[in-house]
């Protein structure tokens, strides 16, 4: 319906209505598909404060930065000494730095969902042609692409200043490769428990406090474990004992079955048996952080 004239009728004049109808949309329906692949390019960009206020650009952008730096001086002291190799396996520095990686996801696990939640704006999600599974499966590769961009680029750094360098391409090749699988293993599965410990409180401050205490206290305590067994000789539960902490786990794994040196005291890592279990752990906890995080919003979504 449109009024080209006041309703209240002035002297001599007299008020006209005219329906216009409706219009019906003739445009192109792009669907779920469209739907979920914006949702996962916005998470990914907000991820790294893109798009958003210049406070929110600040700890990404400088964990970046920390992540790169030390293998950039890594690589600068290789090619100055003229050194025939770099000073970290590939395999190594994500583990390395694993405080880093661990704050990154707990600065933006919260930040992906915990508004979502804390505002009540899932259920307009669900209101477009996105179902509950599409939300999660964005919202998950979204953190997982943003986590791998962030250890995936010192590793690249370091592969660039070995080949600047003149160090053996096979040899160097082989390593960056191996470091890619493993802290793509390992964004997925930082990524699905910083989700999922996410997804249940809508305070984004709680959110970071428990995927910290997650992280860190599940890696000191199985640290501590280890510790002690090395120390009375108990060597053989020591691989056993890393199951239980995410850091530890992408190490066994990577120690196992990708050339790695294990980082486990005395340097006692698993044998394949058991590096097969690290495989099954790993794979296993990503797959139940993905079906938490669907049971979880589907309640979300009522």
């Amino acid at each position: 319906m449109a009024i080209d004239q006041p309703l209240v009728p002035q002297p001599g004049d007299q008020t006209r209505i005219h329906n216009i109808g409706y219009r019906n949309y003739d445009g192109p329906r792009l669907g779920r598909a469209y739907a979920r692949r914006s949702l996962y390019s916005q998470s990914l960009r907000g991820a790294y404060g893109l798009g958003r206020s210049v406070k929110s650009k600040v700890l990404p952008m400088l964990l970046f930065v920390v992540m790169c730096v030390p293998a950039a001086i890594m690589v600068a002291v290789a090619v100055a000494t003229k050194a025939k190799d770099l000073p970290v396996d590939y395999t190594r520095y994500a583990i390395i730095m694993q405080a880093v990686i661990s704050l990154y996801v707990a600065s933006q696990a919260p930040q992906s969902v915990s508004r979502d939640l804390r505002f009540k704006t899932v259920p307009l999600y669900f209101s477009r042609p996105i179902e509950t599974a599409d939300y999660v499966r964005a919202k998950f590769a979204a953190l997982a692409s943003a986590m791998f961009i962030l250890t995936a680029a010192p590793l690249i750094v370091l592969y660039v200043g070995a080949l600047l360098a003149k160090l053996d391409f096979a040899d160097q090749t082989k390593g960056f490769a191996q470091g890619l699988v493993s802290v793509t293993l390992l964004s997925l599965l930082f990524a699905g428990i910083g989700l999922v410990i996410a997804a249940i409180t809508p305070r984004r401050g709680f959110g970071i406090a428990a995927v910290i205490a997650v992280l860190t206290i599940s890696y000191g305590a199985v640290s501590t474990l280890q510790a002690i067994a090395d120390a009375q000789n108990a060597t053989s539960a020591i691989p056993w004992i890393g199951l239980f902490s995410p850091v530890t786990l992408i190490d066994g794994l990577q120690s196992a079955f990708l050339g790695a040196s294990s980082a486990f005291p005395g340097g006692v890592g698993p044998t394949h048996g058991q590096g097969v279990v690290y495989v099954l752990a790993v794979l296993g906890l990503i797959a139940a952080t993905y079906g938490l995080l669907i049971r979880r919003y589907r309640k979300v979504g009522l």
